[in-house]
Formats: C-alpha cells, structure tokens, sequence
C-alpha cells in the first residue's frame, strides 16, 4: 500500500470518533457545530476515480450517522459534496501542474487555494444537512446562521488540523 491509501485510511479511522466523540458533543448556542469528518472528502486525493470518491464519502457520512443516531442526513450531504467536489476544483482552477498523489491541502496547494476550495465544500455540506435536518421553509434563516457559523467553526479547525499535523510534500 502506498503512502496516500495509509494516511487516509488513518485519517477515516481517526476522523469518525472524533466527529461522534467529541465533536457533536459541541454546540454553542444552536448555532456552532462543527463537522470535521468532511476534511476527509476535502482531502482525498485529485486523482481519486468519481465513483471511489462517492463510495468513501458516503461511507464516512455512514459512519457517522451510524454512531450519531442521524439516519442518513451526514451520507447525504458527504456525497453531495463529493459528487460537486470536481466542479468546485475545476472552477476555482489549479495554478501548477500536478503529480500522482497531490492531496488538495494547505501545504500542497497553498493556503487562498485550500481556504476557497473549503469554504465552498464546507457550506454547500452544511446547508445540506442543516436544510435535511429542520426539513421546512420557515426555518431557512435558522438553517442560513447554523451554516455560516458552522462553516467558519469547521474551517478553524481544518486550518488548525492542516498546519499541526500537516507533512511538508517532498520535493
């Protein structure tokens, strides 16, 4: 096994406790909470065949629903956040040339590019399940703060994650 399928798989099995553990214990006010297993898709490698990165994006949602008690609102919005992710790539644009195994990271890709490639994936899968979660119009201003806040919470924390436990790409 090469050294990308290790480090996600570690991260996989790292992130589903996080999230059920830890994580979803943490709600400030009704309107923070953050949902760090989604670093997973983010950081899957460019590579990655489409179908593969909508099975292991619904496998993770999966897991975390399992655990969380949320039947299938986190592997809904993990796979449509895999199934928008090239789009998202391919319009925000790549400014180098890429090799085989290039994981779309602050370290890899530069920090504006990560923060956009982020805030885009990260709000489009916290509207989502904010939106699966309350199911009604009259509560899509609730579900608009939920998700800006969450997103700027979420985003804090993949940033922080990124740089404390990022590796330096070989050159």
């Amino acid at each position: 096994m090469n050294r990308v399928l290790v480090g996600n798989i570690i991260r996989f099995i790292l992130l589903v406790p996080l999230q059920v553990l830890v994580l979803d214990n943490i709600n400030f006010g009704g309107y923070i909470n953050p949902y760090l297993y989604i670093l997973f898709i983010l950081m899957l490698p460019f590579e990655i065949p489409g179908w593969a990165l909508l099975f292991f994006s619904f496998l993770i949602g999966l897991g975390v629903d399992m655990f969380s008690g949320t039947p299938g609102m986190h592997a809904a919005a993990s796979t449509l956040v895999a199934y928008v992710r090239p789009l998202v790539i391919r319009s925000i644009g790549l400014n180098k040339e890429l090799e085989p195994g290039i994981q779309p990271s602050i370290l890899h890709m530069g920090f504006s590019w990560f923060l956009m490639y982020a805030i885009i994936l990260v709000f489009i899968h916290h509207f989502a399940l904010f939106t699966i979660e309350v199911f009604r119009f009259s509560g899509l201003f609730s579900v608009l703060l939920r998700t800006l806040y969450s997103t700027l919470f979420t985003l804090v924390l993949m940033i922080i994650l990124q740089f404390l436990f990022g590796r330096q790409p070989k050159r």
